[in-house]
């Protein structure tokens, strides 16, 4: 008599990839009405004051006023990116929601029980939500410039898209309004507190440089241009000031206070308990 062993197939056990967990952060991230909708007036808002500021655009306006018939903009891009400053406030909630929002309802439990790493939790949430606001940025851009361009023919400064300088300031305000979004994510993951999160991107990045003229001029002047609100519009500024970074700092900059923010967090995810 023989016996006959008969192996029992078992199924292979679940690994978690980076790339497992990109695709989850994905599925998240559209799941949620709150991104399509935060999304769409981030977009929104850019386009519609960009072509407002170009239409009511007038030469002898005086400069440093409001948006709009004041606003003495010297050139048709920084017309065109009026509204990255609200932009800049959508995408930044949006991602503090993405992150901060799974502490507030208790559903990273669930995450970090999946991903037991953590970080890899972080890494996706900043890449997927980073890609997404710099091309739908880019496109409200490029659209602002090119709804608002009717608006000022005839005028001096007027430019078109082949001009000197005009593709790169469209694309450096969709590479900032990107970083935002991860900025967001950041602060979102260290404080684990939606208010608080959306606080202090506020407060960093429309408060500070208000608050830090009240510093003595010899300080003001040597450390505004470094402030990150400062340093993200040196990025789409198409002309740059004498006490402005250039293009490649203020993104340089920016990135930093951003990868900063990010060591942060991910030091406080891998660190300390939910």
């Amino acid at each position: 008599m023989t016996v006959t062993s008969i192996a029992t197939a078992r199924p292979a056990p679940y690994r978690v990839t980076g790339r497992r967990v990109l695709r989850s952060e994905w599925a998240k991230f559209w799941s949620l009405r709150s991104s399509w909708i935060t999304l769409a007036v981030a977009v929104f808002l850019l386009v519609l004051f960009g072509t407002i500021a170009s239409y009511t655009y007038s030469a002898g306006a005086t400069a440093g006023g409001p948006p709009g018939r004041n606003s003495g903009a010297s050139d048709a891009v920084s017309l065109a990116l009026t509204g990255v400053t609200f932009a800049s406030l959508a995408v930044g909630v949006l991602g503090v929601l993405l992150s901060a929002g799974e502490y507030s309802t208790g559903m990273i439990r669930s995450t970090l029980t999946a991903v037991p790493r953590r970080l890899p939790v972080l890494w996706a949430k900043a890449a997927v939500i980073g890609p997404i606001a710099l091309v739908l940025a880019t496109v409200g851009a490029l659209a602002a410039f090119g709804l608002g361009s009717p608006g000022l023919d005839g005028e001096k400064i007027s430019l078109s898209l082949g001009d000197d300088g005009v593709l790169r300031s469209l694309a450096g305000a969709g590479l900032y309004l990107g970083l935002v979004a991860v900025f967001g994510v950041a602060l979102g993951v260290l404080l684990r507190n939606s208010a608080g999160a959306i606080a202090s991107l506020v407060g960093v990045l429309l408060i500070l440089p208000g608050l830090a003229s009240l510093l003595p001029d010899s300080w003001y002047d040597t450390l505004s241009p470094y402030f990150p609100s400062n340093a993200g519009q040196a990025v789409y500024a198409l002309h740059q000031s004498s006490d402005a970074l250039s293009p490649g700092a203020g993104i340089a900059v920016f990135a930093g206070w951003v990868a900063l923010t990010l060591a942060g967090a991910a030091y406080r995810l891998a660190r300390t308990d939910v």
